[in-house]
């Protein structure tokens, strides 16, 4: 009873052809694969960079500005830092005590990224509950 060939399986032999197969043909493609795939890589690269800078609602040129774990509380206090340009003319004493309590917010953001993850995300749910606040209070100022 002769044996015969499998069509199906993955043999030693059919490796070592494939190996061999790709040692030819591997240096006839890298100069055609290679910078097609470098361009992939970078159109990959900006659209993830403007998917980021949209989640976080800021440019993409300032996007290195806020990295890390807080970035999404980091861009806000920025934000609104921003908005309280608008009542510095009229309300200056307000804008001030804001302005600090930004700066506490801030500093708070940037010393939990080196915290264990629970600490972290107990510092993060703080600063949020804080901004809800400040930024509720800015709206009914502003009239919103």
């Amino acid at each position: 009873m002769a044996r015969e060939k499998s069509s199906k399986g993955f043999t030693p032999g059919r490796a070592k052809n494939l190996v061999g197969v790709a040692k030819v043909l591997a240096p006839a493609l890298i100069p055609v694969v290679a910078p097609i795939a470098a361009r992939a890589a970078a159109l990959l690269s900006d659209r993830y960079d403007h998917y980021r800078a949209g989640r976080l609602g800021v440019p993409v040129d300032q996007l290195t500005r806020y990295s890390g774990r807080g970035a999404s509380l980091h861009a806000r206090i920025a934000g609104f830092s921003e908005a309280l340009d608008q009542l510095r003319d009229t309300e200056r004493s307000y804008v001030e005590t804001t302005e600090k309590r930004l700066a506490q917010l801030l500093a708070a953001v940037r010393a939990s990224e080196r915290m264990p993850a629970p600490r972290r995300r107990a510092a993060h749910r703080a600063v949020a509950t804080d901004l809800d606040a400040l930024e509720a209070d800015l709206l009914k100022r502003l009239g919103v």
